[in-house]
């Protein structure tokens, strides 16, 4: 008989942190008993577990704790951190510990050392000159690089959502669309109104269904007053974007009168033939190729944005990042400071930004299509909010809730805090 002791600490009866890693220790083949629970008197108050973790060997404990640990379990001996070095360039060693993309840390030398840039699916990287350590994906990993391994000496801290103040956040683990869209809508609203009080940073990542709908209009006005702080999307939004403005189609279909028109399948490409001929998006915007849209937009108002490619894609457009790697680390750079991430309209884009940001991102998913919510939870971000609607109603009334007036072409300044 092996046997561990862990500890839980945080709101683990509210988030269901102490069932989710009791039921744990079963299904991989273990017992446990209950040695110390205190549970906090209100809401805000954390809670706390001692538990005494038994396997009937060796190799059962440790599946048991690999596990465990990462939904927030520690093991009360601080056993030091294990590192090995990586055996070549872009890999890793076959025990490497992969990330979550919670809170983590490493017991290194005595002490807790928070890791950097917390994203799941990377191994952890320690320095031992600095004594720091960070998330780094398999392909920038480098020869000799000391690699974390094994899971002793990791803490992983799960996210506190019973300290939130949102009155809906029980809605964040459900996928319906039968949620009340206008409170949610207003409450996305708020988050984005708050991150740019505090000078912090809103993604925005968008699929072509926002133009084919007729919302580029309201992600236009969205970014033109100021609350949208880097866009990240394909090449497909940017390139019919652009059609719309050029000859008022999308998909070489009117988006005035929502009917097909002669020769339209061609104006896409028509489009992105200006743009690749002027060199950029920026010199199209600048010679007057491009006089509005949502590109437009980002240009004049000096929003980056990333825009990365796939093998559908038809062209592409100048600024496509065509090499995988050097679009994920292009969108990686982004990434610290923000606490808002909107996705819309987009299945691929959104689980894959999904999986680079922080469980601590405020993380909307907005689709038609229910699936797209569900897969993007499956892979890891469960954390995220999901609401299943039209991309257009839902950029309307979020330019509506942020105080947009289409109509009168009024847009009330944000309170955003200049860098």
């Amino acid at each position: 008989m092996r046997i561990e002791t862990i500890e839980l600490r945080g709101h683990i009866i509210d988030n269901l942190t102490l069932p989710k890693i009791l039921d744990l220790i079963e299904a991989f083949g273990g017992d446990y008993k209950i040695e110390e629970l205190k549970v906090g008197h209100s809401r805000r108050d954390p809670s706390s577990a001692r538990v005494r973790v038994e396997a009937p060997d060796g190799e059962t404990l440790d599946k048991i704790l690999e596990q465990i640990t990462r939904s927030g379990a520690v093991i009360t001996r601080q056993p030091e951190v294990a590192v090995r070095p990586a055996p070549k360039d872009g890999v890793l060693p076959d025990d490497f510990y992969a990330t979550t993309n919670l809170p983590t840390s490493i017991f290194h030398h005595g002490r807790w050392l928070q890791v950097s840039h917390t994203e799941m699916d990377c191994a952890i990287v320690l320095d031992r000159a600095s004594r720091r350590a960070r998330c780094l994906r398999m392909h920038r990993v480098k020869k000799g690089d000391r690699v974390v391994v094994g899971h002793e000496g990791v803490r992983v801290e799960p996210v506190d959502k019973a300290a939130s103040h949102e009155t809906f956040e029980f809605m964040s683990s459900q996928v319906s669309s039968e949620k009340p869209k206008l409170l949610v809508i207003r409450q996305i609203a708020r988050w984005i109104r708050q991150a740019h009080d505090e000078g912090a940073k809103v993604l925005f990542v968008g699929g072509p269904a926002i133009i084919h709908t007729g919302a580029g209009p309201h992600l236009e006005a969205i970014v033109r007053a100021g609350f949208v702080d880097v866009l990240f999307a394909g090449n497909a939004l940017a390139a019919h974007d652009i059609e719309s403005d050029m000859f008022g189609t999308s998909l070489g279909v009117s988006l005035s009168s929502g009917r097909p028109v002669e020769h339209g399948h061609e104006h896409h490409l028509r489009a992105i033939n200006r743009v690749r001929a002027a060199g950029s998006i920026a010199n199209a915007v600048r010679k007057g190729l491009i006089k509005r849209g949502v590109m437009h937009a980002c240009i004049q108002k000096r929003v980056p944005f990333v825009l990365t490619g796939s093998i559908r894609d038809d062209g592409p457009l100048p600024d496509v990042i065509t090499d995988m790697p050097a679009g994920q680390d292009a969108m990686r750079a982004h990434i610290p400071h923000l606490t808002v991430a909107v996705m819309v309209g987009t299945t691929l884009l959104s689980i894959a930004v999904g999986n680079m940001l922080p469980a601590t991102v405020r993380t909307v998913c907005v689709d038609i299509n229910p699936a797209v919510v569900t897969k993007l939870s499956d892979r890891g971000t469960f954390h995220a909010l999901g609401l299943v609607t039209d991309a257009e109603l839902f950029l309307r009334q979020l330019s509506r809730e942020l105080g947009i007036d289409m109509h009168e072409n009024v847009v009330r300044p944000s309170r955003r805090r200049k860098a």
